[in-house]
């Protein structure tokens, strides 16, 4: 999946399907403005998510909102807007990673 970067950096917003935003606040308790923070506060790490990507392409990003919230959101590039497909508080593993990362930079 080259050029990921490139194609994150023409994205000018982001897409909500209702029924995902719904969920994600339900059972995860995130909202939709705290899902788009993780974008724009660093670090965060974006990474393809070849195991769930079927028809489009999938992703997963590991970061912080505004608050200091940890979240790891998936989500798929369509056109030019994120659309975010979960969102929620990282794992044992999402959390791992990210110090690891973090520790690395």
């Amino acid at each position: 999946m080259g050029g990921f970067p490139e194609l994150l950096a023409e994205c000018t917003g982001f897409q909500w399907d209702a029924g995902n935003a719904e969920k994600n606040w339900r059972i995860h308790g995130v909202s939709q403005a705290e899902s788009e923070q993780v974008f724009f506060n660093r670090p965060v790490v974006i990474a393809p998510d070849l195991g769930h990507s079927g028809a489009e392409a999938r992703y997963a990003a590991l970061g912080k909102t505004a608050t200091g919230r940890r979240l790891s959101v998936v989500f798929t590039i369509r056109g030019t807007l994120v659309r975010v497909i979960s969102a929620r508080d990282m794992g044992w593993r999402d959390r791992r990673l990210n110090a690891a990362i973090e520790a690395a930079q």
